[in-house]
């Protein structure tokens, strides 16, 4: 008759990994060879049973020998010094279990750092760790056990980017965004790291950052009297003219709106929002680029030349009033002037600069003329450096910051109009393309 009786007895259950059954361990020390080695226990991620691995402890007889109560007092420093009985090397070889790997984490810090209330990440930097996570991280890290991500991977990681030809600025900072998401680890109560890890810099092989050799791209005054002269398009003539003298960054520039950002007199401008990617943000790069930025009378009279009978929207933007964008603005328009120039003077290099070199200039011309420090870093949008930056109260005082901006100038030449000078059959088309564009 066939078995109808079912076994009563449960099947036992194995015990997991539990650091409180472990009451340490001491090693065993014994003979290999001409050496004295101690032998003992190590947990290694992402694996269940544990290893029994061994270290040297001194030569067995000759120089640095040591007495038996001398090699137990070694081995225990040994033991102790792998880590084998820690917490912390026990929690990052648990986890490695449960299989948490670098893509999770990295997607869910991702988030966490855009959506979090305090210093929440500018669009433009969620943009960067985005792609430095879909490019690089996630295809060479993005399986591997979050625990086991540490110097060994990570230099691998370092040396494809090199073989790569990305620059040691890059590698550092993607180096970084790697760290971060490992550190984001963390205990839910007592908010530890679970896997602390002291990263070797030198082990990593990481490439030094040569200041020297960064490339800054600045123009001077004749290449932009040049750009501003050369500028077929009245509105790129414009965006010359605002970014030079103003330093402004190119998307705060093409955020500009002529009813809310600009003084009656066009004096002043107040910079609130940023155009990226073809859309308005109403968040800037940083909380002190939050400011108001005066002019030369010469630049606001070119903007009201300029605005004309406008009375709000965007002071550039298409036909159909969407904000322009910046790398066609770059692409179309300022590489190949840029390209001309340097065609004409071999000696220059300004070919491979971006919209960042106006702003530069800027910068420069106002140590130049000695504007005072706490006025120089409102004016470009920086973070106060001493206490008396905070003390000061030249940023209130608005006159006073109008009658530097008129003494320093602009330096370089603007043009007298920035509406060409067109036979009468043409006028209303080239007003209609100043006004719209």
């Amino acid at each position: 008759m066939p078995d109808t009786v079912f076994n009563t007895t449960p099947e036992r259950r194995r015990k997991g990994k539990c650091m409180s059954r472990r009451s340490g361990q001491n090693g065993y020390i014994e003979k290999s060879g001409n050496w004295y080695v101690i032998r003992f226990w190590m947990d290694v991620p992402g694996q269940e049973k544990r290893e029994h691995v061994r270290e040297k402890i001194c030569p067995i007889s000759g120089p640095g020998s040591l007495t038996e109560s001398a090699r137990r007092r070694k081995g225990k420093e040994i033991v102790a010094g792998s880590g084998a009985d820690s917490v912390e090397h026990f929690e990052r070889a648990f986890a490695a279990d449960n299989r948490t790997t670098f893509r999770q984490q990295a997607e869910w810090w991702l988030t966490y750092m855009k959506d979090r209330k305090r210093k929440p990440l500018a669009s433009s930097t969620y943009s960067t760790w985005r792609s430095c996570l879909d490019k690089w991280l996630n295809p060479f890290l993005g399986e591997l056990p979050l625990p086991t991500v540490d110097n060994d991977p990570v230099k691998k990681l370092v040396q494809e980017m090199v073989d790569a030809g990305l620059g040691p600025k890059t590698i550092i900072e993607y180096t970084k965004v790697v760290k971060a998401i490992v550190a984001s680890a963390k205990d839910a109560k007592t908010r530890k790291q679970l896997y602390p890890i002291v990263w070797d810099e030198e082990y990593l092989d990481l490439p030094l950052l040569d200041k020297k050799k960064q490339k800054r791209p600045r123009f001077d005054s004749k290449t932009i009297t040049d750009l501003v002269a050369g500028a077929t398009k009245t509105y790129v003539k414009m965006i010359y003219v605002v970014a030079a003298s103003a330093g402004m960054r190119i998307g705060e520039v093409l955020g500009l709106e002529i009813d809310k950002h600009f003084a009656d007199d066009f004096r002043t401008i107040s910079v609130r929002q940023q155009v990226r990617k073809c859309c308005v943000q109403h968040t800037l790069k940083t909380s002190n680029a939050e400011r108001e930025v005066d002019l030369h009378s010469s630049v606001a009279e070119l903007l009201k030349e300029y605005v004309g009978s406008r009375t709000s929207g965007l002071l550039f933007c298409s036909r159909n009033g969407k904000p322009l964008s910046e790398s066609n603005i770059r692409s179309r328009h300022l590489h190949p002037a840029l390209i001309k120039l340097a065609w004409r003077d071999l000696k220059s290099g300004a070919e491979k600069a971006g919209h960042h070199a106006f702003r530069r200039f800027r910068l420069t011309w106002l140590r130049e003329n000695r504007v005072p420090a706490d006025l120089e870093r409102f004016w470009i949008g920086h973070a106060n450096e001493t206490i008396g930056d905070d003390y000061s109260g030249l940023k209130e005082n608005i006159s006073f910051r109008k009658k530097i901006a008129e003494e320093i100038g602009v330096g370089f030449e603007i043009p007298s109009s920035v509406v060409p000078n067109v036979p009468k059959a043409a006028v209303g088309v080239s007003i209609e393309v100043a006004v719209n564009c």
